[in-house]
Order: structure tokens, then C-alpha cells, then sequence
């Protein structure tokens, strides 16, 4: 049983965690647009470069054992293989690749049905029991995500084949990051198994989009530091923070409670890049900030 001090813990950065994904999918909206920045060497280079942050923190913090430890063992090296590339990298490119070809707020709707596919998920392999309040709960969240995103109207959603399956691509590959992510974090430090989970996706990457193949003109000083923003804090801190609460949380509450990335990431729209809000938004507003609080105080 946990207790409340580590509950406390594990939602502090599961919100945080969640805050910095939503904005930073704003950010790399604008830079799509804005700065025409090519999708593949967008998610290459943010990889590398947080996973060379992450691993060089822990290094200097807790030295090479905490570090390399990881691949003595031949379970965990695949484990942490698999995790990199259907957990990182699917997550990373299918998010990215559905802003890209659509926009911020639907890629954040499609890849917040995470908690269906993990109860179905948890249910279907009999780890528990479908209870009413985890439908309320989801339900609620649907519920108050479609109205902060869409104002209510159901024509708005206007959403291209190519961002709806990237879409729930990412929701897909969301739910196994946070299921498949707990093997791995019984025996090793979260900021271990996120930094090398990083560089290996970016690895990957690489092969397709090379990091010195850049294809834009538009560095600005703001496109730098919209980037440097979407590296060190929406993927760097944000992956990290989110793996983190699930030593302290359950799975699908962490998933739930990281429903406020959508809340985070109307906000930065609308303040940053001048997105309409409506009535029925603060409606879904208040219904995901209600929901959070329920989680906070809930009972295990």
C-alpha cells in the first residue's frame, strides 16, 4: 500500500510530467508550421539529445554502475530494447506525425484513449475486474477532453486519415509504454531506463533522418528556443517525470491523472498561438481538473 507521501509524490510529477507534454506539443506545432521543420529529423534529434542528457545526469550523480548496469543483465537488455522501440520511439514519432499531418489538440485527444486500451487490456488478461467507477472515471475523461478540444461541436473535428492513425497509433503504443515500463523500473533507476530508452529510439531514427540533415532555413532566435523548450523540458524533463510516477502510482491512474496534458496544451494555444476559446472548452476544463482531484484524494 502506498502511502500518501509517495502518492503525493508520484501526482506532482505525473501533472508536471504531463504539463510539459502538452505544451511541448504546441511548440512542435509551431514548429511545423512556422518554421517548416521536418518531422523525422524533429523527433531523431530530440531523442539524442535528451537520452545524452538524462544518461549524462545520472552519470554524474550516481557514476557508471548506475548507468550501464542495465545491459549485464540479458532479460533486461531485451526488455529495455523492446521498451525503446514500441514504447519510446512509437510514442515519440506517432505523436509527433499526428500533429504534423493534423494539429496539437487532435493528436492529444487521440492519444489520451490510453486508459481504455489499459483497462481493456488489464481486464482481457484478468489482472482485475471492470469496476463502474474506472468507466465513470474514463468516461468523464472523454467526456470533458472532447469539449476542451472541440468547443462542443462535433463537425469540428476535422481530422485527416494519415493524423487519425498516427493518432491512435500513439494511443496504442501510450498504453504499452506505461504497462511494459514497470519491468524495467523494479530494478533500475527511471532516469536510467528513460535516457537509454531515448538514445536507442533515436539511434533508430537516425538510420531514416540523420541529425546533420537539416532541412529548414528558419532559424530564428525564437525557433532555437521553442526547440531547446521542446527538448529539455517537453521530452527530457516530461518522459522522464511521467515514468517516474509510475513507481509511485498505478498505471492507469497515472495514465488518467496525464489527462491534463490536453488542459495545458489548449492553454498554450490559445495564449501562444491565438487559438478561439469557448464556453463548452472550460466545461471540459473544469470536468478534467475535477477529475484530477478525485484521483488526488481517492483511496487506492
Amino acid at each position: 500500500m502506498k502511502n500518501t507521501n509517495s502518492r503525493t509524490v508520484g501526482i506532482i510529477f505525473v501533472l508536471l510530467g504531463a504539463s510539459f507534454w502538452g505544451i511541448g506539443g504546441t511548440a512542435a506545432d509551431y514548429l511545423f508550421e512556422k518554421a517548416t521543420i521536418n518531422v523525422n529529423w524533429y523527433v531523431s534529434t530530440r531523442l539524442v539529445i535528451s537520452g545524452v542528457l538524462l544518461l549524462g545526469v545520472q552519470m554524474l550523480l550516481a557514476g557508471k554502475q548506475a548507468v550501464f548496469s542495465i545491459w549485464k543483465d540479458s532479460k533486461s537488455r531485451i526488455s529495455l530494447i523492446i521498451f525503446s522501440l514500441f514504447g519510446m520511439l512509437l510514442v515519440q514519432y506517432s505523436f509527433m506525425a499526428s500533429i504534423e499531418a493534423g494539429n496539437a489538440a487532435v493528436a492529444t485527444l487521440l492519444q489520451y484513449l490510453a486508459p481504455i486500451y489499459i483497462l481493456i487490456w488489464l481486464i482481457v488478461r484478468g489482472h482485475q475486474k471492470l469496476q463502474i467507477g474506472d468507466v465513470i472515471a474514463i468516461l468523464f475523461t472523454l467526456v470533458g477532453t472532447y469539449l476542451l478540444l472541440t468547443n462542443g461541436l462535433f463537425a469540428g473535428i476535422t481530422v485527416p486519415g494519415n493524423a487519425l492513425i498516427w493518432g491512435v497509433i500513439s494511443g496504442i503504443s501510450l498504453a504499452f509504454y506505461t504497462l511494459y515500463a514497470r519491468r524495467l523500473l523494479d530494478f533500475y533507476s527511471s532516469v536510467t531506463v528513460v535516457g537509454w530508452a531515448m538514445l536507442i529510439a533515436g539511434a533508430c531514427m537516425n538510420v531514416i533522418h540523420p541529425i546533420w540533415r537539416v532541412e529548414t532555413q528558419e532559424w530564428t532566435i525564437s525557433v532555437v528556443g521553442v526547440l531547446g523548450f521542446t527538448i529539455v523540458f517537453g521530452t527530457t524533463l516530461a518522459f522522464w517525470m511521467f515514468i517516474k510516477s509510475l513507481a509511485y502510482l498505478e498505471a492507469k491512474e497515472t495514465t488518467l491523472l496525464g489527462t491534463v496534458e490536453p488542459l495545458t496544451a489548449v492553454i498554450s494555444c490559445v495564449i501562444w498561438l491565438n487559438l478561439p476559446f469557448g464556453s463548452w472548452q472550460v466545461v471540459g476544463m473544469i470536468m478534467i481538473l475535477v477529475l484530477v482531484v478525485y484521483l488526488s484524494i481517492a483511496k487506492k
